[in-house]
């Protein structure tokens, strides 16, 4: 276990521990901080804990000594001094800094704020047996099991928990259970909170998929369509489901908005959906693992890292096969791939495949004194000879030889052409935006 590989709030988290250590209780702190480390490492939730609540017991305040015979002590003929008296009856009447009130508030909170990883760690243990690494059951106090049951106040502190701090909410009194049987529902931000009879309830929504699905291969309008499902992802998020289908979802609105070219509504699904996959819940992570490849290369960024399982996918193959067209300028190789994408990668490659195709212009008509329409169509994969004439009237390089011949006879002038399309990719597809980007 790599301390590169943790999440940033851990890496604080441990930092601010470091830091409160002294020499009297680092020994133990060590030890105990370690131990809370390889437990939350075991259960696979170094991620989902919120570490900002997590108190290690070591470094705690001790209470400091009583002083029973302060009498005594003032009276000592050995303190002769007034003055000196007055100090030290002043230093023994100050208040204590240590609060055992505020001590079990805190303990409290850490408490409450592991709910969320207990839940985490009962799942992965009926799922996957014992972690890999042995849970030291000292450190439970960190991930106690809290109560589900919903208190008569948001802030806790029902009959089942007399101790429960007031100040912490109680997250489980806002997760409600919609009761409304509407199909469909537009979508509108929240303002208030919600409502139930405003919520449709787990079963209406899997209703609701089915239907739009349905309505999606009648040709309805994206418009509607993306409305629809932003509206169930929000009934979802409001109720806290978060499952296979809260995954499938996400899955299908994603490949809609690549169909329909809204790169904004893909953006969100792809981002919530990296989080879902991390939580262990199922679902085509390898697919959109090469829609998130192929995403990076548009962005022209190189980070991220692949499973095994991952690198022996198909279409995962694929997005780094492009990649490594890209990088080789391999034009030749990459507008093959362009043809021969699987599932919906060609639409990822879409918002990037006419800053490719002048890269590779650039490249042929530095090398030829002239080159045929038609080579150009077939070997920069355009559908037909019209659209590659467009293209490069658009970007103010239809520099041909014989414009008044039929597109099939057209040739180029390269020399007049190369200065022209260098300028426009340094215009237009030197500096790269993506929309709705995470």
């Amino acid at each position: 276990m790599s301390a590169d590989s943790w999440p940033p709030k851990l890496k604080d988290w441990v930092a601010k521990c470091l830091g409160q250590m002294t020499d009297s209780n680092r020994t133990e702190a060590q030890a105990e901080l370690r131990q809370v480390i390889a437990d939350a490492f075991a259960l696979h939730t170094l991620w989902t804990t919120d570490w900002d609540g997590v108190q290690l017991k070591s470094l705690l305040p001790k209470p400091p000594p009583v002083l029973n015979n302060l009498k005594r002590k003032t009276n000592d003929p050995s303190i002769s001094n007034k003055k000196a008296k007055k100090n030290l009856l002043k230093n023994a009447s100050a208040p204590s800094t240590f609060d055992p009130n505020d001590q079990a508030a805190l303990s409290l909170r850490a408490q409450r704020f592991q709910r969320e990883h207990e839940l985490e760690r009962t799942k992965h243990l009926r799922n996957n047996g014992q972690g890999s690494l042995k849970v030291n059951h000292t450190t439970t106090h960190l991930f106690r099991d809290m109560s589900l049951s919903r208190s008569g106040s948001p802030f806790g502190g029902g009959a089942d928990d007399p101790e429960a701090d007031p100040n912490v909410i109680d997250w489980d009194h806002f997760t409600i259970v919609g009761t409304s049987q509407e199909i469909f529902k537009d979508y509108l931000r929240l303002t208030t909170e919600p409502k139930p009879e405003q919520i449709r309830p787990y079963v209406i929504l899997q209703k609701t998929l089915l239907e739009l699905k349905k309505r999606w291969r009648e040709k309805c309008s994206y418009n509607w369509i993306c409305s629809q499902f932003k509206s169930l992802r929000q009934d979802l998020t409001v109720q806290r489901i978060k499952n296979d289908f809260t995954v499938q979802v996400y899955e299908i609105h994603a490949r809609m908005a690549l169909e329909s070219g809204d790169m904004v509504e893909y953006n969100q699904c792809q981002a919530t959906l990296k989080t879902l996959y991390e939580l262990g819940i199922t679902g085509k992570v390898e697919e959109f693992t090469a829609y998130r490849i192929l995403m990076l290369l548009h962005g022209r960024n190189r980070s991220g890292q692949l499973t095994p399982r991952q690198k022996a996918d198909s279409a995962v193959r694929h997005a780094l096969a492009v990649q490594r067209a890209q990088a080789m300028g391999n034009y030749h190789s990459l507008f093959d791939l362009y043809l021969t994408a699987p599932n919906m990668g060609a639409y990822i490659m879409d918002h990037f495949i006419d800053r490719e195709r002048i890269r590779a212009l650039m490249v042929i008509t530095k090398a030829y004194k002239t080159i045929s329409l038609q080579f150009i169509t077939d070997e920069l994969a355009f559908d037909s000879l019209d659209a590659a004439r467009q293209f490069l009237v658009d970007h103010s390089a239809s520099c041909f030889t014989n414009p008044r011949e039929p597109d099939g006879k057209k040739t180029l002038d390269c020399k007049p052409a190369f200065p022209q399309l260098t300028r426009i990719f340094e215009e237009k597809y030197r500096k790269i935006t993506i929309k709705g980007a995470i």
